[in-house]
C-alpha cells in the first residue's frame, strides 16, 4: 500500500476502487459531471484542499480534462497536484465496448503506471512524516465532546462545522469521515476546547 496525504479526485466508483486496493488515503468522486452541480461536494473538496491538498486524477480523455479544468477553476493553484494518465487505448472488462474516445480511463490502467503517475505529480507518498493518523477518531469521542447524544448536539456540530468551514448539511458520519482525514484526536480534542471551553458536553 502507498500512503498518499492528498486527498485523490477521481471520476466514478470504479476508479476508486481500484485505487483503493493499492492506495492508503482518502478517495473522492466527483460522480463524472455530477460535480458541477453538487455544491456540498465542490466545498468538501475546497475544505480537503485547504487542509491537505488535493490529487487530481481524472480520466485522459475530454470529459477528464473538462472535470480537471473545473476542479482547477475552483480551488488555489498551490493547493493542487495533477496526475496524467497515458493515452492508452482499449477497453475496460466491465464494458461491452471502448469509450467514445477509445481510451482507457483510471480503472483501466496499470497499477504500475498509476503508482508511477502519482509519484510524477509530487504528491506527498510512502512513509512521509507529515501524513496526517486517520481513523483514531470514534463515535464514542462525539459523544464525549457533546456532538451527539445531548441535547444541543445538533448546534454544536454546527458550530463546529461553522469553525471548519464545512457543509452545514453534512452527516454526522460523514463529519467524522473528514474529522479522521484532516486531524489527529489530539488535534480534535484541541479543537472542541477552543470552541466549546470546559462545559463542551453540557453547552
Amino acid at each position: 500500500m502507498i500512503k498518499v496525504k492528498e486527498a485523490i479526485i477521481v471520476e466514478g466508483k470504479h476508479d476508486k476502487i481500484k485505487l483503493a486496493n493499492f492506495i492508503d488515503g482518502l478517495i473522492i468522486t466527483t460522480d463524472g459531471f455530477g460535480i458541477f452541480k453538487n455544491r456540498e461536494k465542490q466545498m468538501l473538496i475546497r475544505h480537503l484542499a485547504e487542509t491537505r491538498g488535493i490529487l487530481i486524477l481524472t480520466d485522459s480523455d475530454g470529459a477528464g480534462f473538462v472535470i480537471r479544468n473545473f476542479l482547477k477553476g475552483a480551488v488555489p493553484n498551490d493547493k493542487i497536484k495533477n496526475a496524467y494518465i497515458p493515452d492508452i487505448f482499449g477497453k475496460e472488462k466491465r464494458k461491452s465496448q471502448p469509450s467514445k474516445e477509445g481510451k482507457l480511463g483510471v480503472e483501466g490502467i496499470s497499477e504500475e503506471i498509476l503508482c508511477r503517475v502519482i509519484a510524477d505529480s509530487g504528491a506527498e507518498c510512502e512513509l512521509n512524516k507529515n501524513i496526517k493518523s486517520v481513523g483514531d477518531i470514534t463515535k464514542a469521542d462525539l459523544f464525549e465532546n457533546g456532538l451527539t447524544g445531548t441535547p444541543n448536539s445538533s448546534v454544536n456540530r454546527a458550530a463546529l462545522k461553522q469553525a471548519m468551514h464545512l457543509p452545514e448539511n453534512l452527516t454526522s458520519n460523514a463529519l467524522l469521515d473528514i474529522l479522521n482525514c484532516t486531524m489527529t484526536k489530539t488535534e480534535f480534542e484541541q479543537l472542541c476546547k477552543e470552541i466549546f471551553g470546559k462545559d463542551k458536553e453540557n453547552a
